[in-house]
């Protein structure tokens, strides 16, 4: 009898750490997200491309893998299709990718707002609450580093982890950078470059930034240097700083296979330790 009534009270514990288990997993991975708007064109590798209303325009957009949701989000004048397939080939295994365009770029619209980084996480933001998603990862390259530093600033109950890719804090010098730059005879690359005339990061405010973030930058990034992602790096607690010697602002055509391996590690690691109490 005794052995039987212990029997019974194992399962049921065996039970409620099984449920327990099943809560914290759905906690972490709720299931992939299914598409919603109109898909509207198939991309080279066919992946569907949808466009959904979102924050006063279209955004265009596409999901390719499985996994915790990760944004991705491009640089200046760049589409969705401005990721190396080795990238999404890699972090596709371990994430359900989330691309969207711009504002105004390839398959997103523009209703004529004047542009700002705050406008441009808005339209991330956006994107997400018409898909039904609540927190992702962030990846943001170039211009869209900065935008990631508004997510984060702003919004940071939306961000689970940030990598802020090839930043600035100074966004005048990134625009006369470009004053000399063969750049297309684009009206939308003109106010992405208004944009960030507009822009310098908040030094005062990094520190208050609680979410894991990796600052990732290459030595050689004539575009927008190392001095940025170094600073944010000492402000931000706990940020991490990957230099990648002789890369340039175009660090993952470079090399594609280990700055797949430098995001995705980032993104597994959990590198907050418990504050353990003392007696």
């Amino acid at each position: 009898m005794r052995r039987s009534r212990f029997a019974a009270v194992a399962f049921r514990v065996s039970c409620l750490l099984l449920l327990a288990l099943g809560i914290v997993t759905s906690a972490s991975w709720a299931g992939d997200i299914a598409p919603r708007g109109e898909k509207v064109a198939v991309d080279a590798q066919g992946h569907d491309i949808y466009q959904i209303d979102a924050n006063g325009i279209r955004i265009g957009y596409k999901l390719i893998g499985s996994g915790d949701p990760l944004l991705l989000l491009t640089g200046l004048g760049c589409t969705m299709e401005r990721w190396t397939p080795e990238f999404i080939a890699a972090a596709s295994q371990k994430h359900q990718l989330i691309i969207m365009d711009n504002r105004g770029m390839g398959y997103t619209t523009d209703n004529e707002q004047p542009f700002s980084y705050e406008l441009f996480a808005k339209d991330a933001l956006g994107l997400l609450d018409a898909l039904g998603v609540y927190k992702v990862d962030v990846l943001g390259y170039s211009q869209s580093s900065v935008t990631t530093q508004t997510l984060l600033l702003d919004t940071p109950q939306r961000i689970n982890k940030a990598v802020i890719h090839a930043t600035s804090t100074d966004g005048k010098a990134v625009a006369a950078f470009f004053e000399h730059a063969d750049l297309p005879d684009n009206p939308t690359i003109k106010k992405q470059l208004q944009a960030a005339m507009h822009w310098n990061t908040p030094l005062e405010k990094m520190a208050l930034i609680q979410n894991p973030v990796m600052l990732l930058v290459g030595t050689d990034d004539k575009v927008v240097g190392t001095q940025s992602s170094i600073t944010l790096a000492g402000l931000i607690p706990g940020a991490w700083l990957v230099q990648f010697k002789n890369a340039t602002h175009h660090l993952q055509f470079e090399a594609p296979a280990a700055f797949a391996q430098i995001v995705l590690t980032f993104l597994a690691v959990d590198e907050t330790v418990p504050v353990k109490q003392h007696p």
